[in-house]
């Protein structure tokens, strides 16, 4: 049995019953199955999980069983297909299926000759190739098609216009994170040295979508992404196994950039459009046949076409070819009429719009938007309010989407305003995913504007990507949950922007974390600290942008950035506090809220303190933390419900065990042992987050270590490991590994101290976090000290010098420096 064959006939199978087309994750489970493999196995190729697999073949079972009425099962299904399958290959077509307008087969007519180019400039040895043309021509359709043949492919979406770039640094973090499971450097050169790791051991597709707006009227990157110059080095690097194709309508003149090469795309001859028509049943006049097949018997391709465009045009297909210069979205967008209004007649069409055409693209555009607006009113308002959507970090939207903007009409009227779009092509379709292509958002959005919807519209939009996100499990979460900042930026909107960085949902972690939260939690620093930067200075509420600091109080503390972090968790302490002053008599809804972000700065404060080596300092700010209750909250209901309640008694108890550590490390071992057992109640959980319970595990085990407790220190640090597995927390288990190997190293258990110091500086080097790689060396110099190999201990020791002086901590630097002369 052919499996290509098997699960086309299948699919069409289903998706001829349920009317609805299978999605990717669907597909692949079909093709596992088909092939016999198991649902593990299927996880282990295509990464779709294992009871997702089940879940997936579980509802295509029962859709197959109604289609072809024979109760079908996992065991079953080959025997079943095998049986059913046709004979010949032509039942078996794409036909079968309900036609799209994006269809592969009408993607790719006459673009044989451009495939066997790039494959030749890649055999060069090109490693960057510019497709270049103008819009509609099929740049990006061919470079998506060449690049299917690479195990994995990086996307970059270049925004449609120069103020919605995305940074380099945000999209090679991300690369790195979801397509490598790998951790970005605290600093963007580092982060390029490990993604060029990545490249020289596996075949990878980069592709760089509409670069244009990054470049200035010279061809040159725009200043302020200069980066992307990096980036491109990396990708030209000869030693890399990557091919980068990126699409552009000009060219890419940067002499900072070597090794690109431009591949200018030229338009689809007149046989591919006869191709593309007859394969969607467009009747088209014999003449318009006769004279291509005539053409073709006498001269090669290059000059069928140029005879073609140089005398007068013997029939409409001919007439349209010539007039719109082989355009290939002109040409998708002329089916979508001929199909609606004309049925399927080419000449019918033809001979009423001949002398209404224009020749460039943005005018067909421009001109089936008006016949839009007056066949199909309902269709022309959803065509232009689509062109709010960026199309850009989330490049494609679902159907959920479209209906959240036909707000306007009746629910059971929305799905036919959809499908007139479909049919007219006017919309790009794929997979149950919906996109504009660019000349057509550019229409849309200018008619949007002028339409006096464009600021509903937006809102509308925000609201839906705030309601469809329930959980920020992933990246992919991450970024369609925030495609509501973007919409509020730009409607100017500043506070609703913030808002939604602030806004809160759960997870697995985390009761109500906030989606800034979200973000530097998946590691997406740059991109978080980029975002809020962007709004700061112009967010009049107080209440909102006292969060904002707090958010970049974090961002810079995980940077390594720790002077800045304390300022921003002063800023946004000094804000709570004076809104919680101004509001006595209102009692906002808010203001339990606020007291827990002043409790915050302080307790943020004591922690960056603490990472500078500054003991006596961090104490003192937990210690104020822990007292910072007021009777404003113990005396309304608000503080008397369970979470308002426990909300600060966890920090509390978190405060308390940090202090512990540090009377532990002061020699103040009864005070410490007292805060220990106080805090350390086990009947009391620590906050419902990963951060808190990770860190407090780490303090609870580092305290008990410096007490001499070394059982009960061994105990915590391997709770500690085992929960940092559990949540893939790779900071927390380097920060344990560190631990241990103190711990052995008290033992005199050399080997095995060495080995976890090994471990955990490997992980740390990996993630790039400065503050605990540094301690990781100054750790391991002490091991090799107390093992009398002096050159390697000050190694160590110079190595962690030099980072906690990258991070301006002189106590820290001090505390090397004591150990260091002790040899």
């Amino acid at each position: 049995m052919n499996i290509d064959d098997a699960l086309k006939f299948t699919q069409s199978l289903i998706e001829n019953h349920t009317k609805k087309p299978l999605n990717d994750s669907q597909i692949l489970v079909l093709r596992g199955c088909l092939e016999g493999k198991s649902y593990k196995e299927i996880y282990n190729l295509y990464k779709i999980g294992e009871d997702y697999s089940k879940e997936i073949g579980s509802d295509l079972w029962k859709k197959l069983s109604a289609a072809l009425k024979i109760k079908i099962t996992k065991t079953n299904l080959r025997n079943v297909i095998e049986q059913h399958l046709p004979t010949e290959p032509q039942k078996i077509s794409n036909s079968q299926i309900s036609p799209k307008c994006n269809d592969e087969i009408r993607d790719f007519v006459g673009r044989d000759a451009a495939i066997t180019d790039i494959n030749n400039l890649v055999k060069e040895g090109r490693k960057i190739i510019v497709i270049q043309a103008a819009g509609g021509v099929g740049k990006t359709t061919l470079a998506k098609q060449y690049l299917t043949k690479f195990d994995l492919i990086l996307p970059l979406e270049m925004a449609k216009d120069k103020e919605t770039i995305t940074a380099v640094e945000s999209v090679v973090e991300e690369w790195l994170k979801q397509h490598f499971q790998e951790e970005p450097g605290r600093e963007f050169g580092i982060t390029l040295s490990r993604l060029k790791t990545q490249l020289q051991t596996r075949k990878v597709g980069v592709l760089i979508d509409n670069l244009e707006p990054a470049l200035d009227e010279k061809g040159r990157f725009v200043e302020k992404h200069n980066g992307y110059t990096k980036l491109l080095g990396i990708l030209a690097d000869a030693d890399v196994q990557s091919v980068t194709l990126i699409t552009s309508r000009e060219r890419l003149c940067d002499d900072r950039v070597n090794g690109i090469y431009h591949y200018p795309l030229s338009v689809l001859d007149v046989t591919a459009w006869k191709e593309f028509f007859t394969f969607y049943q467009i009747k088209i006049d014999p003449d318009s046949v006769k004279a291509i097949e005539e053409a073709n018997q006498k001269v090669d391709e290059d000059d069928a076409l140029k005879s073609l465009v140089e005398t007068p045009a013997k029939s409409p297909l001919e007439a349209m070819h010539k007039v719109y210069g082989g355009n290939a979205k002109a040409m998708d967008i002329l089916l979508g009429v001929m199909r609606e209004d004309y049925d399927e007649d080419m000449a019918a069409y033809w001979q009423e719009n001949c002398t209404l055409v224009e020749t460039e693209l943005k005018n067909l555009v421009e001109s089936q938007f008006n016949r839009l607006q007056i066949l199909d009113t309902k269709a022309y308002k959803l065509l232009c309010r689509l062109g709010c959507f960026r199309y850009q970090d989330v490049p494609r939207v679902s159907i959920d989407a479209l209906l959240a903007l036909l707000w306007d009409i009746p629910e059971e009227k929305r799905r036919d305003v959809i499908k007139s779009l479909r049919n007219r092509c006017l919309v790009e379709f794929e997979k149950g995913e919906y996109w504009l292509h660019p000349v057509i958002r550019e229409q849309g959005i200018e008619r949007l504007k002028a339409s006096g919807e464009w600021e509903e519209v937006n809102r509308k939009a925000a609201e839906f990507w705030t309601e469809s996100v329930k959980s920020v499990e992933s990246i992919q979460d991450a970024r369609k949950a925030f495609e509501a900042y973007y919409h509020y930026l730009e409607i100017n909107n500043l506070e609703m922007a913030g808002t939604i960085i602030m806004f809160g949902r759960n997870h697995k972690f985390e009761e109500g974390e906030k989606l800034g939260h979200s973000f530097y939690r998946l590691g997406l620093l740059q991109n978080i600290n980029t975002s809020i930067q962007r709004i700061i200075d112009n967010v009049k509420d107080k209440s909102i942008l006292c969060q904002l600091y707090n958010i970049l109080g974090d961002v810079n503390w995980l940077n390594g950035n720790i002077s800045s972090a304390i300022n921003y968790h002063m800023k946004s302490g000094y804000l709570a506090n004076q809104v919680i002053n101004n509001s006595l008599d209102k009692l906002p809804e808010n203001i339990l809220l606020l007291e827990g972000m002043k409790k915050n700065s302080l307790f943020n404060q004591g922690l960056c303190l603490l990472d500078m080596g500054d003991l006596e300092q961090a104490l003192h700010y937990f210690y104020r933390a822990i007292a910072s209750k007021t009777n404003l909250i113990k005396n309304t209901e608000i503080y008397h419900s369970t979470h308002a309640r426990l909300r600060g008694e966890y920090l509390s108890q978190e405060c308390g065990l940090y202090i512990a550590f540090i009377n532990s490390c002061l020699g103040n071992h009864q005070e410490a042992l007292e805060f220990l057992n106080e805090h350390n109640n086990k009947s009391l959980p620590i906050r419902s987050n990963n951060w808190s319970l990770g860190y407090s595990l780490l303090y609870i085990s580092a305290t008990y270590k410096n007490l001499g407790l070394t059982k009960d220190a061994f105990q915590f640090y391997d709770k500690a490991i085992s929960f940092a597995k559990e949540s893939n927390y790779t900071q927390v288990k380097a920060k344990a590994l560190t631990g241990l190997a103190e711990l052995y190293r008290i033992q005199d258990d050399f080997e095995k101290a060495l080995f976890h110091h090994s471990e955990s500086i490997e992980l740390l080097n990996k993630i790039g976090a400065k503050c605990d790689l540094a301690e990781a060396y100054y750790q391991l110099g002490l091991t090799y000290q107390k093992m009398d190999e002096t050159e390697k201990s000050h190694t160590n020791f110079n190595e962690a010098i030099r980072l906690f002086n990258e991070m301006e901590a002189p106590k820290q630097v001090e505390k090397v420096e004591k150990a260091k002369i002790q040899n």
